[in-house]
């Protein structure tokens, strides 16, 4: 049953006021009858060849004129779009210039180089910090001049409270489905390399970034004779151990693991580049106690700003995560848990937005268990200034042929968050046509029906996913084409 457009679009007002936007007045979004010419997407949708829902809204942000309104009530999993909510949540919440620090501390007394005391390696929540910053991050230590730690080496990442993995129905080996904390490195993953060498293979796992390849011991790997599972997890107190099965290895390769202990990872990887400088720390050790004393090096993360176009760009998860709790805590003034961040996302959202009913189990759609509907996604795009916020860090989405190149056509703009899990997939956004239209629209489309079977064959692509994904796609593109150049 479709929603009327009155229930979709009332009250929702459009201030268009982007750069790409300045020319179109401003109005709110008001429902207008749709014409029997614009069935082309019906039928698109209709004979899309894939099983499950395909729910579409495309409202004109200019005149409030619905162009489209198929299923767009019924609430489905967002996958990765939900970090379109994201980004606008963090930045409303924290400042769109906001930097998080990561910053080295001296818990003592220093002397001629030397601390009669603790050093403390404390986390602020940056979820983008990588091998190459912590490198930069004990050059700056050296440079203080200290020399020597009497005292233990510790690091704190209460920050943000801790959550062992994003989505707990995700295999635990998957490096998008990492831990949160408040101290995070390389998106808290470690890269696992292997190679054949006769009969045994030699493995490694390091830090690695642009620069630099620390080995690191907090995270083990041993290669087993047998054909499933592919890995197995244990956590051995303070390391984790990964096994892989022989027979999922080619001669080489490689692949990134999460890492469930991120505190002592970073830990260990800036101890790496402080022995470099002839400043030896103890092994470290998780402190639960906020950080006192004198701050001797800081390194501040990029704006937040510039963190959302990343994250809208390359869908990293762990940004989405961070950024949200981050932004949540900022509200509440107090760390909040994952499930209790993204329920405030939510509650934020429907007061944002005017009345809409969208729910979250996480930040960054990785969960199957969060739902929002079509039209609940096109009032958020077109709400009060979002648009001069959200448009500009978007992705430009390119528009392909049937010849499968790439339609260029400096008239026609689309930029807007995909998401994608196994039988899910998500588009939404915001298009110039050819004929000078400014629209905003969602796409959603999902068989959880399909999803759930594909779960119980314990396969990361469970059979026939790719396709029914990659079908999807297609019909999307295909109304994105007809919306950019047969719509009058």
């Amino acid at each position: 049953m479709r929603l009327s457009r009155r229930a979709v679009l009332m009250g929702a007002a459009s201030t268009v006021a982007s750069a790409a936007f300045a020319d179109a007045p401003m109005t709110s979004l008001r429902p207008i009858a749709r014409t029997p010419a614009k069935d082309a997407v019906d039928s698109m949708v209709a004979g899309r060849g894939f099983s499950g829902d395909f729910g579409v809204l495309v409202a004109d942000l200019q005149t409030g004129e619905v162009l489209e309104d198929i299923q767009s009530a019924k609430a489905q999993p967002p996958a990765s779009v939900t970090k379109a909510f994201t980004a606008l949540y963090a930045i409303e919440a924290l400042g769109a210039g906001h930097t998080f620090a990561t910053r080295i501390f001296a818990d003592g007394i220093i002397e001629n180089g030397i601390l009669s005391g603790n050093l403390i390696l404390a986390g602020g929540g940056d979820p983008n910090l990588v091998t190459d910053q912590i490198a930069d991050l004990a050059q700056r230590l050296k440079d203080t001049g200290l020399r020597e730690v009497k005292g233990d080496f510790l690091v704190w990442d209460n920050a943000l409270i801790n959550q062992e993995e994003i989505d707990e129905s995700q295999f635990d080996y998957l490096g998008y489905n990492p831990t949160i904390t408040g101290l995070n490195l390389n998106y808290n993953r470690v890269h696992f390399e292997w190679k054949l060498d006769g009969e045994d293979y030699v493995t490694t796992l390091d830090a690695r970034s642009e620069n630099y390849r620390p080995a690191v011991t907090t995270a083990r790997i041993s290669v087993v004779d047998r054909s499933s599972p592919v890995f197995t997890y244990s956590d051995i107190g303070d390391v984790d151990q990964w096994t892989v099965a022989g027979s999922a290895l080619n001669k080489e390769g490689s692949r990134w693991l999460p890492v469930r202990h991120p505190a002592l990872y970073a830990g260990e990887v800036f101890a790496t580049f402080a022995r470099s400088h002839g400043i030896l720390l103890k092994a470290p050790k998780e402190t639960a106690v906020a950080p006192t004393g004198m701050t001797l090096a800081s390194l501040e993360s990029a704006p937040l700003r510039q963190m959302m176009r990343g994250m809208l760009r390359f869908s990293t998860n762990l940004t989405a995560e961070a950024a949200g709790m981050a932004a949540t805590a900022a509200r509440a003034g107090t760390p909040r848990g994952l499930r209790t961040s993204a329920l405030g996302m939510a509650r934020w959202a429907n007061a944002r937005a005017g009345s809409i009913t969208p729910s979250f189990v996480d930040h960054s759609g990785l969960g199957d268990q969060s739902r929002v509907s079509p039209a609940d996604m096109v009032r958020l795009l077109g709400a009060p200034d979002v648009i001069q916020t959200l448009r500009p860090i978007m992705r430009d989405i390119r528009l392909v042929g049937d010849d499968q190149q790439v339609i260029s056509d400096p008239a026609v703009s689309v930029k807007a968050k995909t998401g994608t899990l196994n039988f899910v997939s998500s588009l939404a956004g915001y298009i110039r046509t050819k004929s000078g239209r400014d629209l905003a629209f969602a796409f959603f489309a999902s068989d959880l029906e399909a999803r759930e079977a594909g779960k119980l064959t314990g396969a990361e692509s469970p059979p026939g996913a790719r396709g029914w994904n990659r079908r999807a796609r297609r019909v999307q593109q295909d109304i994105l084409k007809h919306l950019a150049f047969r719509l009058t």
